[in-house]
C-alpha cells in the first residue's frame, strides 16, 4: 500500500515562496497520478493541482493558476508543489493524495478528494500579511 509523507510547510509572509514535497513509500508508486489538496480551517478540501505519472498531464485549481507549479521525480518517488506569490488565503494544511491510473478527463472527478485512496498526513502552510 502506498504511503505518502508531505514536508516543506512553514510560516511565510505574503509574496514569498515555499516548495512542498510529497514522498511515497511502502508500495509501488508506479502508474499513480498525484494531487495536492489544501484545507483551510472550517472549510472543505480544495483541489490545488494534479500531475499524471508521466508528468505530461497537469491541471491546476483556478485559485492557484499562474502561481503554483506541480512537478514530479519518479526516480525518488516524489512530487513537488512550488508555490510562488503566496497570499494569506493560501493558508491551510496541504495534503498530497494519489490514485492508480490516468488522470480523469473530468474536472469534477480529478478535483474530488473521493477519487484518491492514498493520502498523507498534511503539512501546514501559513501566510501572514
Amino acid at each position: 500500500q502506498v504511503q505518502l509523507e508531505e514536508s516543506g510547510g512553514g510560516l511565510v509572509q505574503a509574496g514569498e515562496s515555499l516548495r512542498l514535497s510529497c514522498t511515497a513509500s511502502g508500495g509501488t508508486f508506479t502508474n499513480h497520478h498525484t494531487a495536492w489538496f489544501r484545507r483551510a480551517p472550517g472549510k472543505e478540501h480544495e483541489f490545488v493541482a494534479v500531475i499524471s505519472w508521466s508528468g505530461r498531464t497537469i491541471w491546476y485549481g483556478n485559485s492557484v493558476k499562474g502561481r503554483f507549479a506541480i512537478s514530479r521525480d519518479n526516480a525518488v518517488n516524489s512530487v513537488y508543489l512550488q508555490m510562488n506569490g503566496l497570499k494569506p488565503e493560501d493558508t491551510g494544511v496541504y495534503y498530497c493524495a494519489a490514485a492508480l491510473g490516468a488522470v480523469s478527463g473530468s474536472m469534477r472527478a480529478r478535483s474530488s478528494p473521493n477519487q484518491y485512496p492514498y493520502w498523507g498526513q498534511g503539512t501546514q502552510v501559513t501566510v501572514s500579511l
